[in-house]
């Protein structure tokens, strides 16, 4: 299982929400690119990251600390939040980022999503953000009309790769992930899937990795200091 340390953007810094809400902010990091160099340093060969401002309102308002990310570090980065056309997807493959993530747009605009899986494949990923059941967009502030099941069934279909799914209700609060959520997706679709939201520490891990996960992101319990980023790599990779 590949672990991603998580980064998450806003107004040029380090962040984690609580349950995706923009009035529960906690700041963690003033450097973006600094940070993203430690985390390299410590032997991480995979990084999220995630443009909040992006997400919250389709811009690209992180987009030069993304760049100065991939130029400084040269790790695998797969980045999402407010890519919502095809020059945006450009720009950031052309500068180096390994993986973009249609979250928003993969809901809203299917023509764009059959494009970029027909011009990009493997380097397209799809963010699917569950609330109460419910595919949420717009930086998870609205809710689709799309069920979880019925979402992966219409990627599958499509020939999504990977899809990072977060259940937001445990985003950011360290409460342990939905691991009955991610065992039933796994087992109905054959989507590598990356688990999100909730990680509390080296067992969780290890549940998502026996799980079959394809990987997991590792925010809060990272910045909280309630699990090491070494430790979580060792198990993570764990045989």
């Amino acid at each position: 299982m590949i672990l991603y340390p998580a980064i998450d953007l806003y107004q040029g810094q380090v962040v984690r929400l609580e349950k995706g809400r923009f009035d529960r902010v906690t700041v963690y990091d003033r450097d973006p690119v600094a940070r993203a160099i430690r985390i390299k340093e410590e032997e991480a060969s995979h990084l999220h990251v995630v443009d909040l401002e992006g997400a919250r309102y389709g811009s690209t308002a992180n987009l030069p600390i993304i760049e100065q990310i991939v130029k400084r570090t040269g790790i695998f980065l797969e980045v999402g939040g407010g890519i919502r056309d095809m020059e945006t997807i450009r720009r950031y493959l052309a500068s180096g980022i390994s993986r973009v993530i249609l979250g928003t747009a993969a809901v809203e605009q299917e023509a764009l999503l059959q494009e970029a899986l027909d011009r990009y494949g493997d380097a397209i990923a799809v963010g699917v953000d569950l609330l109460d059941g419910s595919v949420a967009v717009r930086g998870w502030e609205k809710q689709s009309q799309w069920t979880a099941e019925a979402f992966f069934q219409h990627l599958t279909e499509l020939g999504v790769r990977t899809v990072i799914c977060t259940d937001i209700s445990r985003d950011g609060m360290l409460g342990g992930s939905n691991h009955a959520l991610y065992e039933s997706l796994n087992q109905r679709f054959t989507i590598d899937l990356i688990a999100s939201g909730g990680v509390s520490g080296l067992e969780d891990l290890r549940t998502l990795r026996c799980l079959g996960m394809a990987g997991a992101i590792l925010g809060k319990a990272y910045y909280s200091g309630k699990v090491s980023l070494p430790e979580a790599l060792k198990e993570a990779e764990a045989c």
